[in-house]
């Protein structure tokens, strides 16, 4: 039987070019709509189209700043090796990459699967920390894809997995590295470590969302396996609506830290871009310098070979002749679709 590995990613404009730009930014504002009430389709995405407009020149002056993003050919490597594993473990599995914002697009991977011509598709969001607007949207995109294509195909679907022990070690030894080749000591009182977060709408959370909880059990658990008895949670938030984001911001925690330097670590970021190379190492950084810190920001592991083997140990139970539930899978709770298995959800 052969396989199609979807591994679903955000996606970023890998160029600054204005009309990219927009678009890319017009279909996340469209995306997530539902965060503000409008009168018609119609309305929701002229507004959509007038925010886009709005954010695109400070994007675009981010992205001109760290040189384009990087994020898709990082998703791209990951993809790489996911597929040189499972192969390797003797399964006939392609991997494709489809993005919910750029091309290559979730419907582009769908289309390519099914000329392939494959047995079974599996949908594997490369968001650790399941969100309604990440992991679930975008498994909501492919199972509309192949809807539209009028493929049937047996599907399988992943949403959270940031408990799998390999990634746990992955993130917790990539920042012991990275305090060792910079002389930090973690257990310093004048050295602060902070883990930001994506930010996400406070309407999702109410709405039952529990990317909170995974965020603070996440860091809680790395915080744990590095000896850290102290620590701080931050968000990075995006207020282009006037609603509620999760708090605190990271850039007031910042401002508030009593220390000599501060050690960041994007807990929920799996690759470089933006988010990363822009709104930490440069605008996060002028702040916590500001405010008399030392700065430093651990890279995102991204490369680590050991990813390839954790993404593949996640797709296994769904292609092989064992139940997931073996490997702890269970129904999710963030999509209510039958069939949906994650990490996160409790046993009965």
């Amino acid at each position: 039987m052969s396989t199609g590995v979807v591994l679903l990613n955000f996606g970023e404009p890998a160029e600054p070019e204005r009309d990219r730009v927009v678009d890319y930014l017009e279909r996340i504002f469209y995306a997530n709509a539902d965060l503000e009430e409008a009168d018609s389709e119609e309305a929701a995405r002229e507004r959509s189209r007038k925010l886009a407009q709005r954010r695109a020149p400070g994007l675009i002056e981010e992205y001109e700043e760290i040189g384009g993003s990087p994020l898709n050919g990082q998703a791209q490597h990951q993809a790489e090796m996911a597929e040189t594993v499972l192969r390797d473990r003797g399964y006939d599995v392609t991997t494709y990459i489809g993005t919910q914002y750029t091309e290559p697009f979730i419907e582009d991977a769908a289309t390519q699967a099914m000329a392939d011509d494959v047995d079974k598709l599996v949908g594997l969001p490369i968001y650790p920390l399941c969100g309604p607007s990440t992991n679930v949207i975008a498994l909501d995109e492919l199972d509309d894809a192949v809807e539209e294509l009028g493929w049937d195909v047996e599907q399988e679907a992943i949403t959270g997995w940031h408990k799998h022990p390999t990634y746990n070690r992955v993130r917790s030894e990539n920042i012991a590295d990275f305090a060792e080749e910079h002389d930090l000591d973690l257990h310093d009182e004048e050295t602060v470590v902070v883990y930001s977060a994506h930010g996400t709408p406070q309407h999702y959370l109410n709405e039952g969302s529990r990317y909170d909880i995974y965020v603070e059990e996440f860091c809680e658990v790395i915080s744990a396996v590095l000896g850290i008895q102290e620590y701080h949670i931050g968000f990075q938030n995006h207020e282009n609506r006037d609603i509620p984001w999760t708090e605190p911001e990271v850039e007031d925690l910042i401002e508030e830290l009593d220390a000599e330097r501060v050690v960041v670590e994007p807990i929920s970021f799996l690759h470089e871009q933006s988010e990363t190379l822009s709104e930490l190492d440069v605008e996060l950084k002028a702040e916590a310098e500001e405010a008399g810190l030392d700065f430093y920001r651990v890279p995102i592991p991204h490369d680590d070979e050991r990813m390839g083997e954790l993404f593949a140990d996640l797709v296994e139970p769904f292609i092989a002749d064992f139940e997931p539930e073996y490997y702890q899978y269970r129904q999710c709770q963030c999509r209510d679709k039958p069939g949906t298995m994650c990490l996160n959800a409790p046993r009965e």
